[in-house]
């Protein structure tokens, strides 16, 4: 790799980034514009039977007083509801609430109109061999996959 040569971990992160501004906007023009960056990291990671706080920070990557901080935050707005864990009667466990739905649904829209325009850009093929790399490498980058 030459000097001015940008690394795969970069090359990889600026599209995200785009993807991820695109989102913000989409929530903040659907009227979600009480949403941070870091607290619609934490909505993303919900998962369809609800996830446990310390499985949110270890997704997101961050510590577990941050994450019951967002969690709070995210409560209070109407986004997360906090339920019994029924596997578990000490936990509990975090769901979306209607309004944490609804941004899901605003989101995910988002999302995709920003892959289908980078499908536009690449075309089906190079799309298709940039999304098998990535899954490969998914295998031995995700602990979550």
């Amino acid at each position: 790799m030459s000097a001015d040569e940008l690394n795969l971990g970069v090359l990889l992160f600026i599209p995200h980034r785009e993807m991820e501004r695109r989102v913000l906007d989409a929530l903040s023009d659907g009227g979600f514009d009480d949403l941070t960056q870091a607290q619609a990291r934490l909505v993303a990671r919900i998962g369809p039977d609800g996830s446990r706080l310390t499985d949110l920070a270890a997704q997101a990557q961050v510590t577990k007083q941050t994450a019951s901080v967002l969690v709070d935050q995210l409560v209070r707005a109407g986004y997360l509801l906090r339920e019994p864990d029924p596997r578990d009667g000490r936990a509990r466990l975090l769901r979306l609430s209607a309004t944490g739905e609804r941004a899901v649904g605003v989101a995910n829209e988002a999302a995709r109109q920003v892959e289908s325009e980078w499908v536009a850009h690449l075309g089906p093929r190079r799309s298709s061999a940039l999304r098998g790399a990535l899954e490969e490498l998914r295998k031995i980058t995700d602990p979550y996959r």
